[in-house]
């Protein structure tokens, strides 16, 4: 069987197992808040149909891949700085470590005043919360790096370009696109919160307004659609790193 066909197989048996789950808790509530899931499922193939779905499903797409790409073209390479410079990393680290735990998410309201109502603060914030989780994982994994490596390139006379090029990036692709695969539920999670308010474009949008008209067949059409959104991003940035860290692959057999 192919890599392909299992992944398949394994996202049919999670539909299948929470399909169940949803009929039985939707046959116990009786209520119409949470539809059984054949009649959601109808609704959203009719709905993957319609150009409006689509519309949303690309205003979130756009703004969750814009987060993504900034936040790591941004915090990568900052964390391979501060990783592999205790200078830099005495300067500046103590800086992301204190603001590290605070919740981004509270500077929505700041970067919707200083950016405007548009894409910009939402992309912003996503991509601030984002690249906070890259910077440190990719920090730390280029303090991992055992020394042997660093002397056995320097006794070579490498630079610290070669140092950079050929021993520390190597060791934080990985990392960094660990963290970003990960965060690929938290920038979904966070894009339904910016989409909740001052727009009327995305899946975002779709959930909420379908709530306040009670419609919550079209409500679930927005989740399962911010579902699918999820799965894709993940499943993309699973792809980009193993296309990025071939050579991993490699060792391992």
């Amino acid at each position: 069987m192919s890599g392909l066909a299992r992944k398949v197989l394994r996202y049919g048996l999670v539909v299948l197992v929470l399909g169940l789950v949803w009929q039985v808790l939707s046959a116990g509530l009786g209520s119409a808040v949470l539809p059984p899931p054949l009649e959601v499922a109808g609704a959203f193939v009719l709905a993957l149909g319609t150009g409006i779905f689509w519309a949303h499903f690309q205003a979130s797409a756009l703004r969750a891949v814009a987060a993504m790409l900034l936040a790591f073209g941004l915090a990568f390479p900052l964390g391979l700085v501060l990783g592999g410079s205790r200078r830099a990393d005495a300067l500046f680290g103590p800086f992301v470590l204190l603001t590290y735990p605070i919740p981004k998410i509270v500077f929505l309201p700041v970067f919707l005043v200083l950016l405007g109502l548009g894409d910009g603060a939402k992309v912003a914030v996503i991509a601030l919360i984002l690249g906070y989780q890259v910077l440190v994982t990719t920090r730390d994994g280029v303090r991992a790096v055992h020394p042997k490596y660093v002397d056995s390139v320097r006794s070579l006379g490498g630079r610290k370009w070669h140092i950079l090029w050929d021993v520390y990036l190597p060791a934080a692709l990985p990392h960094g696109f660990t963290a970003l695969r990960l965060g690929t539920g938290v920038s979904v999670a966070v894009l339904f919160f910016v989409e909740s308010f001052a727009t009327q474009r995305g899946l975002g949008y779709l959930i909420m307004d379908a709530w306040g008209r009670m419609d919550y067949v079209d409500m679930f059409i927005g989740i399962l659609g911010m579902s699918l959104l999820g799965a894709a991003l993940y499943e993309a940035t699973d792809w980009l790193e193993r296309r990025a860290c071939a050579w991993m692959r490699a060792r391992r057999r």
